[in-house]
């Protein structure tokens, strides 16, 4: 019988551990540029060794004035010439930092190039106050008389509708009518009325009660509120002919029919939703000069910091005491990463996209609007870093450039297939195909997937017709049964 025993012994093993500010520097590479805006502001405000360039302190008030001798031999006291070692480190790395801090501004802050600039981004002209559109509803209530029980059972139908403006399934309008001791009759009056309060439809109980509740009782929509009252099953499926046999007219009449009830919002609800309107703020602008592109960080916006004046002030207060001391170096040495890391970022980004124009040249110099396919691997292989890191530049970060403001993630695509050549086809190509192949249909014999995948095929790409279904089905284009158009 074998006996367990313990044993100690040895082992190396290699692992990759992020220090804190590592960890800080790539989640500062993952900002918008919104997000990162907000966190220099944050930094500025935990760290009294920093300050906004447009604040004057006493101190810069001073320096315009010739110095007394007492500054003088107090500048002499604090100056490099210090005795105490940790306060002349201190006042070294201080100096050091403003260097830095004078020379970021001026590369980044160019004010004469800001206000030269009439291409320049005023985000002040894109503020917009969010409109309440579900208040601008209910006030339609008060326009109608209604006592306080009527008035609390329409506005709690109108809060019990969904995002679309539907009441949920199996919601009974009788039941809330009962609690807030209001006839059948009545409530019916309410419900219709609230139906046709603009826009028309909010409250419905299903779509075809929606749509007729948008069209008015006329001569010339009796047909439609007919074919959604009693025929809508066949128009939504498409069978025209039989609609066109129980209303005995033609079936270019019934699709005239279906073209009008097509114009109605299916969703009326959305239109009163309020939405806070979000706004893009691109982190890169392109500019096309000739036939090379300039790759303009859109720093603008970034708070411009300096090193606070007033730390000799500090350290003269404190310089006795070496936990003080202590303490304004690690602030300074923090100003000094949170500079890095922000140069770092904007490094990073220019050199991303620069690997993705020269590897999407098709796009970019040929006009041809079709991206070739390309991973982060390629970028990340080509820039020397890892392909997180190219992750990172990407995810949430956008480009002005000459074709609209576009994802920077949008220009990476992956491979669909193959050509004669046996060169990679990207997934982008093959979508722009496949819906130029459909709008060019014949609307009565429409493409089926196979079709289309033949089609490509002597185009000399080679894909299956999974992979144009997939395709079709992300473009939110219908099946060929769905085209048809008899």
């Amino acid at each position: 019988m074998s006996k367990m025993r313990q044993t100690l012994y040895q082992k190396q093993t290699q692992s990759l551990l992020l220090k804190p500010k590592m960890l800080q520097s790539l989640e500062m590479l993952a900002m918008p540029l919104m997000q990162l805006e907000t966190h220099l502001k944050q930094e500025m405000i935990s760290n009294p060794m920093l300050e906004l360039l447009d604040q004057k302190s006493d101190e810069d008030t001073n320096t315009e004035e010739p110095a007394t001798e007492s500054q003088k031999e107090e500048k002499d006291e604090l100056g490099i010439t210090s005795d105490d070692p940790e306060v002349q480190k201190t006042l070294e790395e201080s100096k050091e930092l403003s260097e830095i801090l004078d020379t970021f501004n001026e590369y980044n802050y160019d004010s004469s190039y800001r206000h030269k600039s009439s291409e320049a981004v005023n985000f002040d002209q894109i503020l917009k106050t969010t409109e309440n559109k579900m208040l601008k509803f209910l006030e339609q209530l008060d326009a109608v008389d209604l006592t306080p029980n009527e008035y609390e059972f329409a506005y709690e139908l109108i809060e019990s509708s969904d995002a679309h403006g539907f009441l949920p399934k199996g919601f009974i309008i009788e039941s809330l009518a009962d609690e807030y001791g209001i006839s059948i009759e009545r409530s019916n009056e309410i419900h219709k009325m609230i139906l046709h309060f603009s826009p028309s439809g909010v409250t419905a109980r299903n779509i075809q009660e929606c749509l007729l509740a948008q069209l008015e009782q006329s001569e010339q929509n009796l047909p439609l509120i007919d074919l959604i009252s009693n025929s809508f099953d066949d128009l939504i499926h498409k069978r025209y002919k039989k609609i066109a046999s129980l209303m005995g007219v033609t079936t270019n009449m019934v699709h005239h029919w279906k073209e009008q009830i097509a114009r109605l919002d299916p969703k009326p609800g959305l239109r009163i939703q309020n939405n806070n309107d979000n706004y893009v703020v691109p982190d890169i602008i392109l500019k096309k000069i000739g036939s090379e592109y300039e790759i303009i960080i859109n720093d603008f916006s970034f708070p411009k910091i300096r090193m606070s004046r007033r730390y000799k002030e500090i350290l003269k207060q404190v310089k006795t005491e070496k936990s003080a001391v202590d303490y304004v170096r690690n602030k300074i040495n923090s100003a000094k990463f949170l500079i890095k890391s922000v140069y770092l970022r904007s490094r990073t980004l220019e050199r991303v996209m620069r690997s993705i124009i020269n590897n999407q040249p098709g796009f970019f110099f040929e006009d041809t609007g079709v991206l070739n396919p390309l991973t982060y691997a390629v970028i990340a292989e080509e820039l020397q870093v890892n392909e997180s890191t190219i992750s990172r530049v990407v995810r949430h970060k956008f480009a002005d450039t000459p074709f609209g403001i576009m994802c920077m993630k949008d220009f990476f695509t992956s491979k669909a297939g193959k050509d004669d050549e046996y060169n990679s086809v990207s997934r982008h190509s093959v979508e722009i195909q496949i819906k130029r192949m459909i709008d060019a249909e014949d609307p009565q014999v429409p493409l089926s997937d196979q079709d289309i995948a033949d089609k490509l095929k002597e185009d000399g790409i080679n894909v299956s017709r999974r992979v144009v279904a997939k395709y079709r089905k992300a473009k939110g284009i219908l099946n060929s049964h769905l085209r048809r158009k008899e």
